[in-house]
């Protein structure tokens, strides 16, 4: 189990540490972290995870990813930037300076976002559209008439509330995508329950 998702241990009934040393027939009770964030999560997803930061930026989560990075670089991020590292790569959740993170169990995309909703009590916090799908940062209205030699005919003709990203300049408005990507958080939503509904409560000595 990678020490990011380890809570409270406890040896012979008595709070202790990862870096404590056991003797004979002690009796050592390791239970899962509650919680891997207690304030807006802020997320690092490693360079397999690129449908599902998608999904979390669709959602309005904070979510760093290159598919160039390697371990060395995600770690180190993870240390100086408080992130809390998604992968599904356990040596790398073994390394100390990751004190947060998530080893996903699926493999499936829509999957692995119930996953984390559950894991870190995100129901609450979902804000959907709220992100750039390209770059992570927040969006901001535009007036139509400031990005009106953007648009397409049919665009200027059947839409005047927009979005842009003003990191990347990336254009959004309630176009057909839109009713797609409501689908598909409906699809993450039948999934998180589904994912609910499967979970049976488990004792310490099961974990």
């Amino acid at each position: 189990m990678p020490h990011p998702e380890i809570g409270l241990i406890q040896v012979n009934g008595r709070d202790d540490a990862l870096g404590s040393i056991t003797q004979d027939e002690d009796r050592v009770e390791v239970y899962p972290i509650e919680n891997g964030c207690l304030v807006e999560p802020r997320f690092l997803l490693d360079c397999h995870l690129g449908r599902l930061t998608a999904h979390l930026r669709m959602l309005g989560f904070d979510c760093l990813y290159q598919n160039d990075f390697d371990d060395s670089n995600m770690a180190e991020i993870v240390h100086q930037d408080g992130r809390i590292l998604l992968t599904r790569d356990r040596r790398l959740l073994m390394r100390k300076v990751i004190l947060h993170g998530y080893c996903l169990r699926s493999l499936d995309s829509l999957k692995q976002v119930a996953e984390v909703i559950q894991r870190f009590e995100l129901r609450d916090k979902i804000r959907p559209f709220h992100r750039c799908l390209r770059c992570n940062h927040p969006l901001e209205l535009v007036d139509k008439d400031a990005i009106l030699s953007r648009l397409e005919p049919l665009t200027k003709q059947y839409f005047d509330e927009f979005h842009i990203c003003p990191a990347c300049g990336q254009i959004y408005w309630k176009g057909s995508h839109y009713a797609r990507m409501q689908n598909l958080i409906g699809q993450i939503a039948a999934e998180f329950e589904d994912g609910r509904k499967n979970i049976t409560p488990k004792s310490k000595s099961e974990i």
